[in-house]
């Protein structure tokens, strides 16, 4: 830009110095030669339209050939000055351009610049100079041709692995399937060989259960007409000691005769109730005399078990609460976050509005409901406490662990009042006898195990499950004991002689709860695929299947009037389903898996406890 400046600049100057020079210079006239005009023409009407024809004529010829004609450019070869001064602009020497400049046009002003020193540029420099651009540009196409050729043999490099990946898979695909395909034959034709022999087993199945059932309706025959004959044996008994009474000698109504041990009504009695009696009275009559049966073993301070009325005193207590007619009338009410690890168990005080709580952190709690304050605070367990539950008077706590102990702890003092140690395996669950005197545990060694708390020893161990023993329950006022098992099977028990009365089969999947209503007649469970059951207990038969999965459901309790299941669920919430219509509505409020959950013997709110550390109240 500083070289166009200085040339303009340069001839502004000269035109200047010419118009100068031109102010005093004098013009000649040229004269004009006459040969060169021309003479006047004659004027003539067909010369004219001749003319003005041939005219048009060149006119339109030469429209045509400018139609016909092809632009061309033409390049004009480079002056030397220009040359310099384009090279030096593209180099940006400005100075240089400026002294170039002035030199140069002095020197053309003085004329000495030679011909050839302000010619053209040769041919071979404007051909040279092409030629180095045309160079670097291919260059520049070279790199980025060889870059694209580097890529493209990567991505084809990457493709031929990805081929020889799937075509291998494909070929170790297509082996398997042949070889299952064969394993598939193989057992068809294997399986076909036992098809006889399952029809000769089912056959002698179905006679064996009919031979069964007859052998019951003998049994209970047999039972009645027992049942008869002591009546009638007693009712003889009876007379002949009034007879005696009344006719027998002062010595003989004075010589102390001893009772009866046993004045009970034995007509309300089941069949196994009346052979537990008679058992009994062996037993005393085999003490009185001094003399033990071979096979039993009695410790002094052995506790009895209570006769089994199958009647249940409180529920005449309970009426239905209004409120518990909607799932729905739970709200969250208070948080409680005391434990540093999950919770895993609750039990409410029978009379008082007292909560235990068992947690990871190796302690449990028990607090005031629903305030949240603490009272007692219990470590001992080496491991996580896994459950609790009170002592039907309200005094003492019975708790289960990891650490394979079960213990008994005095709320008044407070002391652990004894260790259970028989269990091989972590404790799940336990449950109190109304009576007091036994105390009910689950383990994860495939028993459950009944302790008598006065003679401090373990009665008798249910076997029968082939799997963890995942919770026990009794069965309030009963002798009855209901047990689940990961082996996907419940258990009925008499806790009486420690023998399985029924199982229950249906869930697919390890069984995690079990609980009664308070009928007694009517059982829930759940699953680790949150699949829930309902059973009746005297048709032995599911009621209905209640699908809360995929999560798997870890505790299920009923409502005091039996019409409402709480679930507890490892989504984090708590899934309530009400049996008459179906309907089904979570409680949502914790954050993770909830653990445990259990209502009050009111019906007024709900416990739970989850993995989050916090025990919550839904009132």
């Amino acid at each position: 830009m500083a070289a166009v400046q200085d040339s303009d600049k340069y001839y502004l100057e000269r035109e200047e110095v010419i118009d100068d020079v031109h102010d005093d210079y004098e013009y000649e006239e040229v004269p004009v030669d006459e040969e060169f005009v021309a003479a006047e023409v004659e004027e003539d009407l067909d010369a004219a339209v001749r003319t003005v024809r041939e005219a048009s004529e060149d006119v339109d010829a030469a429209g045509a050939r400018d139609l016909g004609a092809k632009p061309s450019l033409v390049q004009k070869p480079e002056v030397v000055d220009d040359f310099v001064r384009n090279f030096l602009v593209r180099m940006g020497m400005s100075r240089t351009l400026d002294c170039f400049q002035t030199e140069w046009y002095e020197l053309q002003q003085r004329g000495l610049l030679h011909e050839e020193d302000i010619g053209v540029v040769p041919d071979i420099y404007s051909r040279n100079s092409d030629l180095d651009s045309e160079v670097k540009f291919l260059k520049t196409e070279v790199v980025k041709f060889r870059n694209a050729a580097l890529k493209a043999k990567e991505t084809y490099v990457k493709l031929r692995k990805e081929r020889d990946y799937h075509r291998m898979h494909h070929k170790r695909v297509v082996q398997e399937k042949n070889k299952l395909i064969d394993d598939l034959k193989r057992l068809k034709r294997h399986y076909a060989q036992y098809e006889p022999t399952l029809q000769t087993l089912r056959s002698k199945y179905e006679v064996a259960m009919k031979e069964k059932m007859l052998a019951r309706l003998e049994r209970d025959r047999a039972v009645g007409q027992a049942s008869g004959l002591q009546s009638t044996l007693k009712s003889a008994e009876n007379l002949k000691s009034n007879s005696s009474i009344r006719g027998g000698t002062a010595a003989d109504a004075g010589s102390g005769a001893q009772r009866p041990r046993y004045m009970v009504d034995e007509r309300g009695m089941g069949p196994t109730q009346r052979t537990l009696l008679e058992m009994r009275k062996r037993v005393e009559s085999s003490q009185d005399v001094g003399e033990y049966p071979k096979d039993f073993k009695r410790h002094p301070k052995d506790s009895e078990f209570p006769l089994d009325t199958g009647v249940n005193p409180e529920l005449a207590k309970k009426g239905p609460p209004g409120h518990l007619t909607r799932t729905g009338g739970f709200r969250l009410s208070n948080t409680f976050t005391h434990h540093a690890q999950p919770v895993s168990g609750l039990a409410l005080h029978p009379r008082k509005q007292i909560l235990a709580t068992t947690s990871d952190d190796h302690t449990w709690k028990i607090w005031f409901v629903p305030s949240g304050e603490i009272i007692l605070s219990g470590e001992g367990h080496t491991e996580w406490v896994s459950d609790c539950d009170f002592h039907p008077s309200g005094s003492t706590l019975a708790t289960t662990s990891g650490d394979t102990t079960v213990k008994v702890w005095s709320l008044s003092e407070p002391t652990c009042k004894h260790t259970f140690t028989d269990h091989t395996l972590a404790v799940w669950s336990c449950s109190w006898h109304t009576c007091g005197d036994f105390l009910a545990t689950a383990s994860m060694d495939n028993t459950a195990k009944i302790w008598d708390l006065n003679s401090l020893r373990c009665r008798y161990t249910l076997r029968g499950h082939a799997d963890s023993v995942n919770c026990v329950e009794f069965l309030p006022y009963s002798n009855t004991l209901v047990t689940c098992s990961a082996d996907k099977t419940l258990s009925l028990w008499d806790a009486r002689v420690g023998i399985c009365a029924q199982s229950y089969f249906g869930h697919m999947n390890s069984v995690n709860s079990v609980t009664f209503n308070a009928r007694g007649d009517t059982l829930a469970s759940c699953d680790s695929m949150g699949s829930v059951r309902l059973w009746d207990v005297r048709k032995i038969a599911t009621i209905m299947e209640i699908n809360v999965g995929p999560h798997p459901a870890n505790k299920v309790a009923f409502d005091p009037t039996g019409t409402i299941l709480a679930i507890a669920s490892n989504d984090g919430t708590i899934k309530m389903y009400e049996l008459a219509n179906g309907t089904t509505i979570p409680l949502i409020g914790h954050e993770d898996a909830v653990q445990c959950v259990l209502f009050d013997r009111s019906g007024e709110f709900l416990v739970s406890g989850g993995s989050d550390n916090t025990v919550r109240i839904w009132s």
